[in-house]
């Protein structure tokens, strides 16, 4: 306990201005010793009120000293590592940190201008050579990112991991969002000509089509997918029209990628047509090398965390705010 100064409380505090012991020994209190503001004004003698006063002046004279810096590059570093860690993930990739929204979260576009340079970090450390296989799923992350620049690997095969020709939001078309991140790259566009959740009919149809057959055929050979993670699906005011949103089933659904759906544990969540579904399954997502999930906000929490744990994905591409949140949260 630290010694009393030598001026009372109550002969300093009327006139509004305090002795500088007085100020140093509540400071030290509070600051170096942990002790919280009732301790202290037990300590002197005095009211929660006249400590609180005390610790402020004690700012103001310069007794006290407070640093907000922003985060070194090393700091964030050490937090993509310890994420990865703890999430059981190979790699994390951190953008800048997300300028301080004006509205509930920044806007897609701003999120894409920041993610975009971490993507492309991560589709770098690939490895990608010519005629390698390189899936892109829809959502507006992903079509946001492809708006900016990325690193090039020329000849790479671009391929789309579902179908949605007959989508009318562009950021899930997936031709569109091929396209797109082909001509980012420099890569090879492979487009699927098909809607996501065709009739019986027309799925045997599409089935036996060679030219559909021929992108079918590249989702297992693929060394790379990028791919968004979907907030819990009736939660969301935005999602594909193909998705039965008056289902059941899907009130179990934590999230999904490439618009396959999965609980808390990770495990899929069918739904009516799910059969007829043309997109790649979970069990091949398991299978490729190196899955980059890309999102960002706290309605992404708990899908990433149990996509992780399921191994749909094996990196991921977020902010600091997401990935201190994630840690938060396991």
């Amino acid at each position: 306990m630290p010694s009393s100064p030598d001026t009372p409380v109550s002969s300093t505090a009327e006139s509004g201005h305090f002795a500088p012991s007085l100020l140093y020994a509540a400071a030290k209190m509070y600051y170096d010793e942990d002790a919280t503001q009732a301790e202290v004004a037990t300590k002197l003698g005095t009211s929660r009120a006249t400590v609180s006063r005390l610790l402020s002046q004690a700012r103001r004279e310069g007794i006290v000293r407070i640093e907000v810096r922003a985060p070194r590059a090393d700091d964030h570093d050490d937090l993509a590592v310890t994420l990865a860690e703890a999430i059981g993930l190979q790699r994390v990739y951190l953008s800048a940190p997300l300028p301080a929204p004006t509205t509930a979260k920044p806007t897609v576009e701003v999120m894409g201008s920041y993610l975009a340079p971490a993507v492309s970090r991560a589709l770098s450390h690939v490895g990608l050579v010519p005629g390698d296989v390189l899936l892109v799923s829809s959502g507006r992350t992903v079509y946001e990112v492809a708006q900016f620049d990325l690193d090039r690997i020329p000849g790479v095969l671009v391929v789309p991991t579902v179908g949605g020709n007959d989508q009318p939001e562009e950021w899930y078309q997936t031709n569109e969002i091929t396209r797109l991140i082909s001509n980012k790259l420099g890569g090879r566009p492979n487009y699927l000509f098909a809607p996501a959740l065709p009739g019986p009919d027309l799925y045997n149809t599409l089935h036996a089509d060679p030219s559909i057959q021929r992108v079918l055929d590249l989702w297992p050979r693929a060394r790379c997918t990028l791919m968004g993670v979907g907030a819990p699906p009736l939660l969301r005011d935005d999602i594909p029209q193909f998705v039965p949103t008056t289902s059941t089933s899907l009130r179990e659904a934590v999230g999904d990628v490439c618009s396959r759906f999965y609980n808390r544990a990770g495990e899929p969540v069918d739904f009516p047509g799910r059969d007829r579904l043309i997109a790649v399954e979970l069990a091949v997502l398991q299978q490729i090398p190196v899955g980059i999930a890309v999102a960002v906000g706290t309605e992404k929490v708990a899908p990433i965390l149990a996509g992780a744990k399921a191994g749909y994905f094996n990196q991921l591409v977020t902010d600091p705010a997401t990935a201190l949140q994630l840690l938060g949260s396991r």
